[in-house]
C-alpha cells in the first residue's frame, strides 16, 4: 500500500519580475511501513519538498496523495484535518511550548483530539524514551538530547500513519545524535510508521530503507544503504 505519492512536484516562488524555481518535477512513492531519507547539500530544496509532501504549503504544480488523499484538492482546514489524523512531526528546533512540561508537551495532540488515555499514553512514551523522570520538567530544565526525546514522544502521540522528521539530529553533537537515530528507528519499527526525513546525518540516512539525493531540485539518485545499523 502507497502512503505518499508525489508525482511532478514544482515549487517557484516569485519576487517582484524575478522567480526562483526550489524543486522541479519531483516524482517518487513510499510504501506503507517504509522508511526514507532524503539528503542533499543546503538549498537543495529538502525541506520545501517535506513541507509539501505533509500538506504545510502548496506547490506551484504537481500532485500530491497522502494517506489516500489528493492533497492539492483540500481545503487547509481539510489538509489540517488529515495531519490531525495521519501525520506526525519531529523538528529540528524541538518546538517544545515552554510554559508546558515534558509530560504536558506531549499530552497535547491527543488531548486535542479528546482521547481520554492522553496521559497514560504520554506517560508510556516518555518512558519509551528514557524520561521517565522527566515528567514534570520544562524544557529549559532539559537537555538538548532530551528536549529531542520529548519532540519524538509527542510525534508518536496519536499513533500517525506517517512521520515526516525534518534534520532530527541537526541541532545535537554527535554521541547525542546516536542516541536520537536509534530511538526514531525503534520506535518507528515498533508502531509500524512510515517515515520520510530530511537529513545532513548520513548515519540516520544509513539507517533507512531507501535514500533519495536531492541536488539543485531535483533527484539526482536513488539508492539502498549497502548495510542498516542496528
Amino acid at each position: 500500500m502507497t502512503i505518499l505519492n508525489v508525482k511532478g512536484l514544482t515549487k517557484t516562488y516569485n519576487s517582484g519580475s524575478r522567480s526562483l524555481t526550489v524543486l522541479h518535477e519531483v516524482s517518487f512513492s513510499v510504501a506503507d511501513g517504509e522508511s526514507l531519507a532524503i539528503v542533499g547539500p543546503s538549498g537543495s530544496g529538502k525541506t520545501t519538498l517535506l513541507g509539501l509532501c505533509a500538506g504545510l504549503d502548496t506547490p506551484s504544480c504537481g500532485t500530491i496523495e497522502l494517506c489516500g488523499a489528493d492533497v492539492g484538492s483540500l481545503t487547509e482546514d481539510e489538509r489540517a484535518a488529515l495531519r490531525n489524523r495521519h501525520v506526525g512531526f519531529v523538528f529540528q528546533t524541538f518546538q517544545l511550548i515552554p510554559t508546558l512540561t515534558a509530560l504536558e508537551n506531549v499530552m497535547v495532540p491527543a488531548e486535542l483530539r479528546g482521547d481520554s488515555g492522553a496521559r497514560a499514553r504520554a506517560e508510556d512514551l516518555l518512558s519509551q524514551v528514557g524520561l521517565a523522570d522527566r515528567l514534570t520538567h520544562y524544557p529549559a530544565q532539559l537537555s538538548g538530547g532530551e528536549q529531542q526525546r520529548v519532540g519524538l514522544a509527542r510525534a508518536f502521540t496519536n499513533r500517525p500513519t506517517i512521520l515526516f522528521a525534518d534534520e532530527p539530529t541537526g541541532n545535537l553533537d554527535t554521541d547525542t545524535g546516536d542516541v536520537i537515530q536509534r530511538l526514531i528507528m525503534d520506535l518507528n519499527r515498533s508502531a509500524g510508521t512510515t517515515l520520510v526525513m530530511v537529513t545532513h546525518d548520513h548515519g540516520l540516512a544509513d539507517r533507512a530503507d531507501r535514500i533519495l539525493h536531492l541536488r539543485a531540485g531535483e533527484f539526482v539518485s536513488r539508492a539502498r544503504p549497502v548495510s542498516t545499523p542496528v
